[in-house]
């Protein structure tokens, strides 16, 4: 089998890396910068001074080290958000894709409506919601809606219905095996790659999440990442410029925070590869 290479392919490719890296490379640069070299120097270049090891210092030394408390937060919010979100999403998008029960369609077509409604439009709601159940400025106001992903239940609902043979179900049962050992023991090795898929689809939400904290948290200890380095960036731009060295250490900061991700990603991108057993049985 012969491959054909397309320039013109080739070169959109290219294009697209260059403009997803950019970003990632100026934080880079930037990082390695004083404040001084930040507004002195060339954005794409090296400063006069590698501040890295220093802006890192004091980027996790700042105000008794509350940029790792912010990380640490940000860690548990996205860890258990994710795991719970991928687990729910997987269980029930199994039992949409192989049950039959009354109001399935229109039930499904409801959640699936769901996912046409932005976000932002619900944080208000939920804020109301969680103070009248004192949930308000706790770790739960941000990991109970992110719990529920509709986006998440579509894809596991058709992964779980392409990936999962009926032979294979009704083998199960011929041998014995109850609904639920059916599903831990038989068809849950061959939904984790969409299990990967949603975990990491929240992870990544949960971690740049903004808004939500925002209005959801007013005690600095609980600020995720995002929020954190907000309020530093407000300082440093704020009042007579006394705290502009902060800007260095928002910077820095910001590329510290992504490698978590980018390790996330490296770590679970394996099981991506293929859907095990998924085609192997011919209906």
């Amino acid at each position: 089998m012969t491959t054909r290479r397309s320039n013109l392919l080739t070169l959109g490719m290219s294009a697209l890396l260059v403009y997803f890296l950019f970003p990632l490379f100026w934080l880079v640069i930037a990082a390695t910068k004083n404040t001084g070299d930040l507004f002195s120097t060339f954005g794409l270049w090296l400063g006069n001074d590698f501040s890295l090891l220093g802006n890192i210092r004091a980027t996790l030394t700042h105000n008794h080290g509350e940029y790792a408390r912010w990380m640490a937060n940000t860690l548990v919010y996205a860890v258990v958000s994710s795991v719970g979100a991928a687990s729910l999403a997987t269980f029930a998008g199994y039992g949409f894709a192989r049950y039959t029960f009354r109001g399935r369609g229109p039930l499904l077509g409801l959640i699936l409506g769901t996912i046409m409604v932005p976000t932002t439009a619900l944080a208000i709601p939920t804020y109301l919601l969680f103070s009248k159940v004192a949930l308000v400025n706790t770790p739960w106001a941000i990991i109970l809606p992110s719990l529920v992903s509709p986006f998440g239940l579509f894809l596991m609902w058709v992964y779980a219905r392409d990936a999962i043979s009926d032979s294979v179900l009704e083998a199960a049962r011929i041998d014995g095996a109850g609904e639920l050992a059916i599903f831990f023991r038989v068809t849950l090795r061959s939904l984790v790659p969409g299990f990967v898929t949603v975990l990491l689809f929240t992870l990544v939400a949960t971690w740049n999440n903004y808004f939500l904290p925002l209005i959801m948290l007013n005690d600095p200890s609980y600020y995720p990442i995002t929020v954190g380095l907000s309020s530093w960036s407000a300082q440093a731009v704020g009042g007579n410029g006394s705290n502009a060295e902060l800007l260095a250490s928002v910077v820095t900061g910001s590329l510290l925070s992504i490698i978590p991700l980018i390790a996330a990603f490296l770590l679970l991108q394996r099981y991506w590869q293929s859907g095990l057993s998924a085609g192997a049985v011919k209906e």
